[in-house]
């Protein structure tokens, strides 16, 4: 069958979910064409789904403008980038016993859902080269945000030696290489957030070489006043957490504690979520729920794409891509 994935979607997907992606698309299409900014927040293990190869291309042609997401999404594309052979996939991963569970533990292989990420090639092989830069860091009392840490390891080109996979589709290089702002509340919930939380106790680093997440907040507040004009910005959202809470809640901040009673709302909802449909949980809080806080206002297009992200989200980007 030949054709655009666009004109898959247009002829396939009509109803229920499927319209609303389609629906989704055509909105986040037309915010881009009037000219406003969208961000794009990153839960769940989207990188280790490989979502960068999709991704990659809508950062490199101007179709995202801002990122909010985990630390486990950040150093997670960067793993793959530099480990992606070492990996090791597990069809039958909803069988497995709790001892062969433990048996891919003592291999070094640890799970996400089918895919197994390699200990020392990955987790350690980025520790070894990101410990240099906070060693540096520590030295000349240098502060940075997590992901400029990350921007300055791909920048210096250390890790090429280890690629295993097309560098354009790694998202975080496309990035890193267009300085794109990202935000990463949460970062010490990550696995190089723990690391770097061990050499502060064994007293090698300082925790104040990293900023934290009330500078993030500051950060990001700086670059919605400065992104959104008198516009707005979008918000596509993938999953739920804290990638999604905390950029979200900027709006409010910045018209109810700073006053700034001018700010204006996000142009733009959208999130891809399976969480079951609860006014008791944020990530599954219809949007209109959003609008009581502030967030969002009355005319603000506002979408649920019930389903998968690993399904969703590459077919919408694919979308705008063939835009």
């Amino acid at each position: 069958m030949s054709g655009t994935i666009r004109e898959f979607l247009e002829k396939h997907y009509l109803h229920f979910n499927a319209a609303t992606l389609v629906d989704a698309a055509k909105a986040y299409e037309v915010h881009l064409k009037e000219n406003k900014k969208m961000l794009i927040s990153l839960a769940g293990a989207m990188s280790t789904a490989e979502l960068g190869i999709s991704l990659a291309e809508m950062i490199r042609e101007d179709k995202v403008h801002l990122i909010s997401c985990t630390g486990a999404n950040l150093e997670e594309d960067i793993m793959n980038l530099v480990a992606h052979d070492f990996y090791k996939r597990i069809p039958n991963y909803r069988d497995l016993t709790p001892k062969e569970e433990w048996a891919l533990l003592e291999k070094g292989l640890n799970r996400v859902t089918d895919t197994c990420i390699p200990e020392e090639e990955a987790f350690r092989r980025l520790e070894k080269h990101i410990l240099e830069i906070w060693q540096q860091a520590h030295q000349t009392k240098e502060r940075y945000f997590p992901h400029e840490y990350m921007y300055k390891l791909l920048l210096s080109g250390d890790l090429e030696k280890y690629y295993q996979i097309d560098p354009k589709h790694s998202w975080v290089l496309a990035a890193a290489e267009k300085n794109l702002p990202i935000v990463v509340p949460g970062w010490e919930d990550s696995t190089m957030g723990n690391i770097f939380a061990s050499y502060c106790m064994k007293g090698q680093l300082a925790p104040s070489i990293v900023k934290s997440g009330i500078e993030y907040m500051m950060y990001l507040a700086d670059l919605y006043t400065a992104l959104a004009e008198d516009k707005g910005i979008g918000f596509f959202q993938i999953g739920g957490g804290i990638a999604g809470d905390f950029p979200i809640c900027v709006v409010p901040m910045l018209a109810q504690d700073l006053e700034k009673t001018d700010t204006p709302f996000w142009s733009y909802f959208c999130q891809i979520s399976d969480s079951t449909t609860s006014f008791g949980s944020y990530s599954g809080a219809v949007p209109n729920e959003k609008i009581t806080w502030g967030k969002l206002d009355t005319k603000s297009p506002k979408f649920i794409i019930e389903s998968d992200a690993t399904i969703v989200a590459p077919l919408i980007f694919q979308w705008l891509l063939e835009a």
